[in-house]
């Protein structure tokens, strides 16, 4: 168990950091050599996680989804604007976010699905919702309304990154969904539905935040237990380190966690 929290704690590092660099770089100048340095791991405890910076990149598009919670309950509509609404704060405040969309911007598919596919489905699913509580006009194709709502959004906080900075990007959201609204929405439900969102954003963060601080203190606390009850000395087995095999080999790198080049280089010619 204390082995597993070293590696999920290594993981989140990798991770996290990687989201900075990313954001920050983009993917084609993203380099290993500053990922690591972000992270503060060895180059064996990162590929003992991932195979390549692809598998890394895949990891962070996969985890921008994690942002957002659309709630079942109430009025499928608001809770889709919500959604939105909390997507274009995370933009200014989460790196996750932005390193996620800079990703599938730059066109980074890396030879899975598509990565607006995630976005999509769950706005066509908050529509189809929508319809069977009678608040989407029949008539509505939760599919190619999505797609719309999808590729507008897109499209404004691209506009709103190069204008502000996305600081007045909740605004244009809202403005997006005004104009949207009467399109796929029965008239008497529009005048129920708060474009801005309904979620107090900077608390649900600040919660969320608070959260996940707890839990990384958690496993840093069974990490550090686990390495203050390892015993000493032991000879013929592998060594870990940090909850990663360092004497058998990793995936990329035959000498395992304690193998190295130098910084920068390549490992396969993908990095």
């Amino acid at each position: 168990m204390a082995k597993q929290a070293r590696a999920v704690q290594t993981w989140r590092s990798i991770v996290d950091a990687a989201a900075s660099v990313f954001d920050d770089y983009g993917y084609e100048r993203a380099a290993i050599s500053e990922i690591l340095r972000r992270a503060n791991v060895t180059k064996g405890a990162l590929y003992f996680h991932f195979a390549s910076k692809e598998a890394i990149a895949q990891a962070i598009m996969d985890e921008q989804t994690s942002t957002v919670d659309f709630a079942q309950e109430g009025s499928p509509l608001q809770s889709l604007v919500d959604g939105g609404q909390q997507f274009a704060y995370a933009l200014r405040h989460n790196s996750m976010a932005r390193a996620g969309t800079r990703l599938s911007i730059e066109g980074v598919f890396l030879g899975g699905p598509h990565p607006w596919g995630d976005w999509i489905n769950a706005t066509a699913g908050m529509l189809e919702l929508g319809k069977e509580r009678g608040e989407v006009l029949p008539h509505v194709d939760p599919m190619v309304s999505a797609k719309i709502i999808v590729a507008s959004f897109t499209g404004i906080q691209l506009i709103s990154e190069a204008d502000t900075g996305r600081a007045d990007l909740r605004e244009q959201v809202a403005e997006m969904w005004r104009h949207i609204l009467p399109s796929i929405a029965h008239p008497g439900v529009i005048a129920h539905i708060k474009p801005e969102g309904r979620v107090d954003l900077a608390a649900q963060a600040r919660e969320k935040a608070e959260e996940a601080e707890r839990e990384a203190q958690e496993i840093a606390a069974a990490a550090e237990a686990a390495r203050g009850a390892a015993p000493a000395g032991r000879s013929g087995g592998s060594a870990t380190r940090g909850g990663e095999e360092a004497g058998g080999g990793t995936r990329e790198q035959p000498g395992g966690e304690g193998a190295d080049e130098p910084a920068g280089a390549s490992v396969g010619g993908r990095i």
